[in-house]
């Protein structure tokens, strides 16, 4: 019995120490001989058929054998892990020298590049920018701008509703209202007011159920009709190019008398026609007409005394023409390979 654990245990020693590459093979080693199913196991279990004398001295030779083995196992463990310690610090080593990677830096997004040339311009023509809260009454969104409830041009916007009497705004035309209530009677205003507004609609490539909006108020004593075709021309000529047709066509908005609403020759084929002009060689830009006298009596000014024009514009639109985009959605999916172009 001596021989043959002696025998095992030289076995063991060969194959932990020589044969073992790594600690899963290390660990089936360990199985092999201390294991349930080892071979010393086996010994020790074969002890029942030894006689009572010769017990004792077996159990000492096989438990000292085991003593061994597991010494030998605990040894060739700590050199294979210190070896795979060794070789992953030599492949993640980290090369100093090396210049650092640049992070990312952000940019403006198309629509704010946009709508800063839109306020650029009109800052340069005298206007101030006022804003306005998001979620509105429905007295300023609507009845302020002679929009009573009962109106049938409500129905060409649908509008998100929170309560009976506040909606998320459907354009920035509050913000001139507000604007008008808060100044003195008759005061002169001259302003734009841009911001997000929000309709029930589609969301596809000239759609979207957000977007973003530029209005514009003047109100003085004199204000005409020229004075309005004279200032949106000169917005139009500097926000595409001076060369730009501009066209005022008759429309009907219940805020304005008389209403227009205004294009430009096509920016793409230069008024030739194409399938973005679908032949006509113009575009529709915005919307404008002179102050109707009740608005302006429902916030405070006489209309005997002044009058003014107003106009409102999407900057998606202008920004799809400006950048030659023909998918609005672009704006709204945060593609870095589409943003980093601007």
């Amino acid at each position: 019995m001596k021989e043959k654990i002696d025998q095992l245990k030289a076995q063991a020693a060969e194959r932990i120490t020589s044969m073992t590459k790594n600690l899963q093979e290390l660990d089936e080693a360990r199985v092999q001989y201390l294991g349930k199913k080892g071979e010393l196991t086996a010994l020790l279990r074969g002890m029942k058929d030894l006689s009572k004398e010769d017990r004792p001295k077996v159990g000492k030779i096989v438990n000292e054998a085991r003593a061994q083995i597991e010494a030998l196992i605990a040894e060739r463990k700590e050199e294979l892990q210190k070896k795979a310690l060794e070789e992953r610090l030599a492949s993640e080593k980290i090369d100093v020298t090396l210049p650092g990677r640049r992070p990312d830096i952000g940019h403006l997004h198309p629509l704010s590049l946009t709508l800063d040339r839109i306020k650029t311009i009109f800052l340069n023509m005298g206007f101030s920018v006022e804003e306005g809260p998001e979620i509105e009454k429905d007295y300023f969104n609507f009845e302020a701008l002679n929009l009573p409830k009962d109106h049938p041009a409500r129905d060409m916007q649908d509008s998100f509703y929170i309560t009976e009497d506040i909606l998320m705004r459907s354009q920035t035309s509050p913000v001139q209202a507000r604007t008008m209530q808060k100044n003195e009677p008759n005061a002169p205003i001259r302003m734009i007011a841009p911001g997000r507004v929000y309709r029930r609609d589609e969301y596809d490539a000239t759609h979207s159920p957000m977007f973003t909006q530029v209005e514009g108020l003047v109100i003085d004593k004199g204000i005409t009709l020229a004075d309005l075709k004279g200032t949106l021309e000169l917005f139009l000529r500097q926000i595409f190019n001076e060369n730009v047709g501009v066209r005022f066509r008759p429309s009907f908005f219940p805020f304005t008398e008389p209403s227009a609403e205004v294009d430009i020759s096509c920016v793409m084929c230069h008024g030739k026609g194409c399938k973005v002009c679908k032949g006509t060689g113009w575009l529709e830009i915005l919307g404008a007409g002179m102050v109707h006298p009740h608005v302006l009596e429902m916030s405070g000014y006489d209309p005997k005394v002044v009058s003014g024009f107003a106009f409102g514009m999407g900057v998606e639109r202008i920004a799809m023409l400006s950048y030659g985009v023909d998918d609005l959605r672009l704006f709204y999916d945060n593609d870095k390979r589409f943003l980093r172009q601007f």
